[in-house]
């Protein structure tokens, strides 16, 4: 025998094992082999690593924000609103020493009469007569009496102040000193002087005003000084589209000028900087993803929105499978006719529209207006609730299967309670197949309570959820030009609800034991 084969002999020698040899073949434990056969599923392991980074993104990222989830953002913003009217009267407008002193029908009756050129006119059987005190200005009697019931006028007279009412015969007497052009008039023991713009001074402070233009403040607390109205009837007249003011302490401020022809006014606008809601800002260094439509941090609500998302899924499928394996537990194990009860109860289940259901109890909680936190609470336990009977159907199953076979023989011949058989023998036999079911359909859960805050109907504000987050897009507007805001809610939700159902494919070929290994 050469050298070589010596040493090729004794190398065999060496390998050899027998029966007694201290080393022996490593087996898995049923754990590590499904483990190590989720790990060999790429795309299982996929949908985990995702799963990590959106509950990294929910917990982790909501943490170490610097905003809160309601925090609200401001910016100072130019806005133009309506701060005056201004109505050029081109109809002669009736002032009454009275309600109802001079009715309608008599001053229909009255315009006829002028435009004949009769003095007299009557309505009802009410006799009138009018005569003309200057241009465009009558004043108006009972027919055979001296004091006068009305006026008729195209000019209007006004307070200084703006928010007194003058009496009929001060108001009267002002129309008749302007309309004759007179520079004074006393009106019992008063002496009222009158210039040329139709201001009327008592006692050297103007008092009132009387011209064809009605200048009406928006704001009830608003008056407008002499020279204001001046400065602006002289730009209206002119035609020009602004004004500019200044007021007695340097003030100055911009306002523009706009007809409206159907009334016949001008609209004043007025150019004022405000701090508002910082809404639909723009993605910034400050803001990644920019502001939603109450001018919060997007990002943030996203964050935030994921763990709401996230929290009711969990909880929903948790009381979905506590109710289901204890119904599944009890019909599957006691048979007979408490598993025909069971199982018709869980017919009946099937049988119950569930979404109108969720429609109708989310509409009466708006309408209870029930506070945001309760709301959720009521949320998780009614998708809890409505979701246990597929649970159920899956434990009775399994059950059926496993309670004939020899260990369950053997509990039974030592005396072991039913309640111990079912929850401590039974029962953890179905947890594999629960964990891949409850896994698959916590995507579903997510979807429905997004669905339903979509409509207006699950989450509500202040808390966030990706679904109420996609709501703004019931504005057209909103989806057309602020992307922005409803697509990294849909790519979250797509790629969790994804995720959920790629594991629960991966842990299903995992636990099914005629996978090759």
């Amino acid at each position: 025998m050469s050298e070589t084969e010596k040493k090729a002999e004794q190398n065999q020698q060496k390998t050899t094992y027998s029966l007694n040899d201290d080393r022996r073949v490593k087996t898995l434990s049923p754990g590590a082999m499904v483990t190590k056969r989720f790990f060999r599923n790429r795309i299982a392991v996929l949908g985990m690593f995702i799963l990590i980074a959106m509950f990294l993104f929910s917990f982790v990222g909501g943490a170490i924000s610097p905003y809160g989830e309601s925090e609200l953002f401001y910016r100072t913003d130019k806005q133009t609103q309506k701060y005056a009217g201004v109505k050029v009267n081109t109809e002669l407008r009736y002032q009454q020493v009275e309600k109802n002193a001079f009715p309608a029908l008599a001053q229909a009756q009255f315009v006829l009469a002028k435009g004949k050129g009769t003095p007299d006119f009557a309505a009802g059987n009410v006799q009138y007569s009018y005569e003309e005190a200057g241009k465009d200005f009558y004043v108006i009697y009972k027919k055979g009496a001296s004091e006068p019931i009305a006026f008729a006028s195209l000019a209007t007279v006004a307070s200084a102040s703006g928010n007194e009412a003058l009496p009929f015969d001060t108001q009267l007497a002002i129309l008749k000193a302007v309309t004759n052009q007179e520079t004074s008039f006393t009106l019992g023991s008063d002496t009222y002087t009158v210039d040329e713009d139709g201001t009327v001074s008592k006692d050297g402070q103007p008092y009132a005003y009387a011209s064809r233009y009605v200048i009406n403040a928006i704001m009830s607390d608003v008056t407008f000084s002499k020279q204001f109205k001046e400065e602006l009837i002289a730009e209206i007249e002119a035609g020009k589209k602004e004004f500019t003011f200044k007021d007695a302490d340097g003030t100055e401020a911009s306002y523009t000028l706009e007809y409206d022809a159907p009334s016949k006014a001008y609209n004043i606008m007025q150019v004022k900087e405000q701090r508002v809601y910082d809404t639909y800002s723009s993605p910034s260094k400050a803001h990644p993803l920019g502001t939603d439509k109450n001018g919060m941090d997007m990002l943030t609500r996203l964050m935030y929105g994921g763990r709401v998302s996230l929290y009711i899924g969990f909880i929903v499928v948790i009381i979905e499978t506590v109710i289901g394996m204890i119904m599944g537990g009890i019909s599957g194990y006691f048979g007979g006719w408490v598993d025909m009860l069971i199982m018709r109860i869980v017919d009946i289940f099937y049988c119950i529209p569930s979404i109108p259901i969720y429609i109708i109890i989310g509409a009466a909680m708006d309408a209870l207006h029930v506070d945001p936190q309760i709301r959720m609470i009521y949320l998780m336990m009614i998708l809890g609730f409505f979701g246990w009977p597929s649970i159920t159907r899956l434990v009775r199953g399994q059950i059926l299967t496993l309670r004939e076979q020899e260990f369950m023989t053997a509990a039974e011949a030592t005396g072991i309670k039913p309640i111990n058989r079912i929850f401590r023998h039974l029962l953890p036999n179905v947890i594999p197949q629960l964990i891949v079911t409850c896994t698959m359909s916590l995507g579903g859960v997510i979807l429905t309570e997004a669905t339903l805050s979509f409509l207006g109907l699950g989450v509500k504000f202040p808390f966030a959820s990706w679904g109420n987050i996609i709501n703004d897009v019931n504005n057209t507007y909103v989806l057309s030009n602020y992307l922005f805001i409803w697509i990294p809610a849909g790519i979250c939700l797509l790629l969790t609800v994804l995720a959920f159902n790629l594991v629960g494919d991966g842990l299903r070929d995992a636990f099914d034991p005629k996978m090759k290994r």
